[in-house]
C-alpha cells in the first residue's frame, strides 16, 4: 500500500484559508530587516503568506497591517508599492507555467 506525501499547509493571512505552501506566494522579513518575495519558499527570516488570488494579493498590500503584522515590521508605502510590483510579475511566471 502506497503511503500518502505529507504536503504542508500554510494560512494566507487575508482570507485565512489554509492551502498548501506551494500554492501561496511567500513574503519575507529577512534577519537583516529587509523584505523581500521568496521564490523558494527556503529564506531565512520571518515569513507570510498570501494568496495568488488578486483581491488577497491586492488587500494584502493596500493595507499595511496584514504584512506589517505578519512581519512584525512597519512597511512604508514605498516598499508595499514595490512588493506590489514584483508580486504581479511572480503571479504572471506562474500562470505561464501551467
Amino acid at each position: 500500500m502506497a503511503r500518502k506525501q505529507h504536503k504542508p499547509q500554510r494560512i494566507c493571512i487575508v482570507c485565512k484559508e489554509p492551502t498548501t505552501k506551494y500554492e501561496l506566494i511567500r513574503v519575507v522579513r529577512t534577519p537583516e530587516g529587509e523584505i523581500i518575495v521568496d521564490h523558494t519558499g527556503k529564506a531565512n527570516g520571518r515569513g507570510a503568506y498570501l494568496c495568488a488570488r488578486p483581491n488577497c494579493r491586492e488587500k494584502g498590500l493596500s493595507d499595511p497591517r496584514f504584512l506589517s503584522r505578519s512581519l512584525k515590521k512597519t512597511i512604508p508605502q514605498d516598499k508595499l508599492a514595490q512588493l506590489r510590483a514584483e508580486l504581479s510579475k511572480t503571479v504572471n511566471i506562474q500562470r505561464e507555467k501551467r
